[in-house]
């Protein structure tokens, strides 16, 4: 499926096949990255919103920003490290959204799904993604409109949501809100067969490639979270809504998300 990015001159204006394969190969840089320094250790420190922190956020954050800014000059990006540090970058109609290690609670305490995430937005909305989940060996890509597809040691191949099977619904939800009253409220008299809580973006991957059917987020998130994810997911066929019904989409002041639904295919 993809082209292998090569370095594109800046006059030249890179096409969303080409940006994809940029973020793909990015976002692989940087789960190496990540995948090293936990397998020689680091230490933790919490940000001013208690939320952790280690080496491997920032060495990954700045080896995708370096790539981004070295390939695509004229498109911002907006980072959560550099946005925690202080520096605000504007959105404008196109803009990289960039999450370097999405899921830090479950890196820090030895579990697997966390995620590297590069997305690109264009007027405000998810135009392609790629999610790494590195401790898996997994890469997630996707563009709406032109499909969506996974990598790993057996290749690279499409993906598509599933229709939810008869026996009901395999639900994702966060790890962190495990507990929340408002996850049984929501779920209500829907048929669910399964229920999963895991951290980070993987939850939108594993929609994404028919293993789940459904993951209502209560609680709070970044567009860094979710722009590469959302991309994913609605490549293979899903949908990322908001409580009102409308699609998720970025540029939002101070860059916090609303309450959202992410859905496979529709029985």
């Amino acid at each position: 499926m993809l082209l292998l990015w090569r370095d594109t001159p800046h006059d030249k204006r890179m096409n969303d096949i080409e940006a994809l394969a940029l973020a793909a190969e990015l976002a692989q840089q940087a789960a190496s990255i990540i995948m090293t320094i936990r397998s020689r250790g680091f230490d933790v420190i919490h940000k001013s919103d208690h939320s952790p922190v280690t080496e491997a956020d920032h060495a990954a954050e700045k080896a995708i920003l370096a790539g981004l800014r070295a390939a695509t000059p004229q498109w911002p990006v907006v980072a959560e490290e550099e946005v925690a540090a202080g520096l605000m970058t504007a959105p404008a109609d196109t803009f990289w959204l960039v999450d370097p290690l999405d899921g830090t609670r479950e890196f820090t305490a030895g579990t697997r799904d966390f995620t590297v995430n590069v997305g690109l937005i264009r007027h405000g909305r998810p135009v392609l993604g790629a999610v790494a989940l590195p401790a898996y060996g997994e890469l997630f890509l996707g563009i709406p409109g032109q499909g969506a597809w996974k990598r790993d040691a057996d290749g690279e191949r499409p993906i598509h949501v599933r229709t939810p099977p008869a026996e009901g619904l395999t639900v994702m939800a966060s790890r962190h809100y495990a507990d929340d009253p408002r996850l049984a409220e929501f779920l209500g008299q829907r048929k669910v067969a399964a229920l999963s809580n895991i951290g980070s973006a993987a939850k939108f991957c594993r929609l994404a490639e028919g293993e789940a059917d459904l993951y209502p987020r209560l609680g709070r998130t970044m567009e860094w979270d979710t722009a590469a994810p959302q991309a994913v997911l609605e490549a293979a066929g899903g949908s990322v809504l908001t409580f009102d019904g409308q699609r998720l989409g970025y540029g939002k002041p101070g860059w916090e998300n609303p309450h959202f639904i992410c859905n496979g295919a529709h029985g």
